[in-house]
């Protein structure tokens, strides 16, 4: 027997137990931890136990659920949170069936009687799929918790600035040393820059200087990715489609050149 390759489980669905068993013994001979199922509730109920599953080797034709209405309700039970790829396993299907199969969800087809090595390369073809579509999963759930950290850090930039504010009387233009307690405003500049934080005001006026998100994680002292984190929330909180917007917003000719600081 060939020691284990893939941490990847295999269900095998297949009313007949005998082409099953088949199945199991060949594909765990190369590598592969196998789940068998001799009906599309049992697979369900299997899939949903074991998160390990990733692989799903399914007959098309089967009493009661057949492997289209299988894989659609694996789907449902993944969400956006879970990947899997199927192949179908196929006796009699027509042109329209496959057609409709890979429509909803198939990824490969294969006719009986199987050609097991052929089978083989196709599962491992599918792996490989299976693991780039998990790896995008989890740069999706990373992104969007940096999202999450990223908004989290401006609410606090807000909060502090609300108590700086309630500390100290405000530093006005001129004042000595000549420091602001946060981004000038532009006088005329669009009422939807007012309700941009300071840090978010910040990295529009560098936007709005033509500064790359590079030129702007440098000024900051920040990383570029929390730029264009930065960047995108300006583009959302002003209804603007792009940098250029922003820059044309902010430009001394559009707001009369005038600048006074933030009250």
């Amino acid at each position: 027997m060939n020691k284990l390759t893939s941490a990847v489980k295999v269900l095998v669905v297949d009313d007949e137990p005998l082409i099953v068993e088949e199945l199991c013994e060949f594909i765990e001979l190369n590598g592969y931890r196998c789940v068998p199922c001799v009906s599309g509730h049992q697979a369900i109920e299997r899939f949903s136990e074991d998160v390990n599953i990733g692989l799903v080797l399914c007959d098309l034709q089967m009493p009661d659920m057949d492997g289209i209405q299988l894989v659609q309700a694996l789907q449902r039970l993944s969400g956006k949170h879970r990947a899997f790829e199927a192949i179908m396993l196929t006796g009699h299907a027509n042109k329209q069936d496959v057609i409709k199969a890979l429509r909803i969800g198939f990824a490969d087809y294969y006719q009986k009687p199987i050609d097991l090595a052929e089978l083989l390369e196709g599962l491992q073809r599918q792996e490989v799929a299976l693991q780039e579509r998990q790896r995008n999963l989890q740069l999706g759930h990373l992104s969007q918790k940096l999202q999450y950290l990223c908004e989290s850090i401006d609410e606090l930039y807000q909060d502090l600035d609300k108590v700086r504010r309630g500390a100290s009387p405000e530093p006005v233009s001129g004042s000595v040393d000549g420091v602001l307690g946060e981004p000038e405003r532009v006088v005329g500049m669009p009422a939807v820059f007012n309700q941009l934080s300071p840090r978010q005001l910040e990295v529009a006026q560098l936007v709005g200087k033509g500064q790359t998100n590079y030129q702007i994680a440098c000024e900051l002292g920040i990383t570029e990715n929390t730029v264009k984190l930065y960047v995108s929330q300006v583009l959302r909180l002003t209804h603007m489609h792009n940098r250029t917007q922003v820059a044309l917003a902010l430009s001394p000719g559009n707001a009369g050149g005038r600048r006074v600081s933030a009250h």
